[in-house]
């Protein structure tokens, strides 16, 4: 029985990570309406916090303000600040390389989740799945296109939102063995929120309710606020608990998988025979990883 209530987990990972790989479409149809990437998060984070609002319980406070530090943190990692770096990153550097860089998250958690506690640490069969996972993802991330091209204020603003992500499993590890999965989503939408109000400042916010009223607009918005962000965050929060940080974070590695299937349904975008094979890649790694 314990056994199958951890499969459960690992099939809720790959729901949240393929919900989450979807999001990139659902972003670009948004920013092609004419919203900026900020009013797009705050939106998203809104959504997400009001939904989770009646799940978390009413009465539960932090215990002390260290732990309430931790949860502004992770409202930063998780939030506004990896959402900037990563949309940042897009303004100066090709997509495929900040693609990459991002996704290297589940390296740098594992290594730093190693170091802090010696349970996390990655065996060597985990380690060559993960390996074979990461080439996969780099496989499907460039899609038959093997040029790259350095751009070095995009790649590290890419590689700092990859770190950002990897403090947020490592906060959220920490705060999940004492307060339930809920209550650390509404922190997180709380402090997110909060954090992204001074963007505004520079670019005020300027989405119109004509422009909210659109399908396209408001069908996104609801995808990424009650489904990617209110539902998943909250689930995620109970993954990390359950199979800890760097299992997974692992599992970050199949975004770039969902993302290609989505775009090539939805937007037309062309798969190659590399990307399918970097496809098959990172299925084995993953599975290789957590056969037991």
């Amino acid at each position: 029985m314990a056994r199958l209530s951890e499969y459960r987990y690992h099939l809720a990972a790959l729901f949240t990570v393929s919900v989450w790989g979807a999001t990139f479409v659902s972003t670009k149809a948004l920013i092609a309406a004419g919203l900026t990437p900020a009013e797009i998060f705050l939106m998203r984070f809104a959504l997400g916090y009001l939904c989770i609002l009646p799940l978390a319980p009413r009465r539960l406070r932090a215990e002390n303000r260290r732990d309430e530090a931790a949860f502004a943190a992770a409202g930063v990692c998780g939030g506004s600040l990896y959402f900037l770096l990563e949309n940042v990153a897009l303004e100066y550097a090709p997509a495929s390389n900040v693609s990459l860089l991002v996704c290297t998250a589940p390296v740098w958690t594992a290594l730093a989740a190693g170091r802090a506690d010696r349970g996390e640490r990655m065996t060597r069969r985990q380690a060559a799945g993960a390996a074979l996972a990461a080439a996969g993802m780099a496989l499907v991330v460039l899609n038959g296109r093997f040029v790259l091209h350095i751009s070095p204020a995009g790649d590290l603003l890419a590689l700092a939102a990859a770190l950002s992500w990897m403090g947020y499993s490592l906060v959220i590890k920490r705060l999940g063995a004492r307060y339930p999965a809920s209550f650390i989503a509404r922190k997180v939408f709380f402090y997110g929120m909060a954090t992204i109000l001074p963007v505004f400042a520079f670019r005020p916010f300027a989405a119109t309710g004509e422009l909210l009223a659109r399908p396209v607009v408001w069908a996104n918005l609801l995808f990424l606020g009650v489904v990617a962000s209110g539902f998943c965050y909250a689930l995620w929060n109970a993954v990390m608990r359950r199979l800890g940080a760097v299992r997974a974070t692992n599992y970050i590695f199949f975004n770039p998988l969902v993302t290609m299937l989505t775009a090539a349904l939805c937007i037309g975008e062309r798969i190659t025979a590399p990307a399918l094979a970097g496809a098959a890649m990172i299925l084995c790694g993953m599975w290789h990883a957590e056969r037991r």
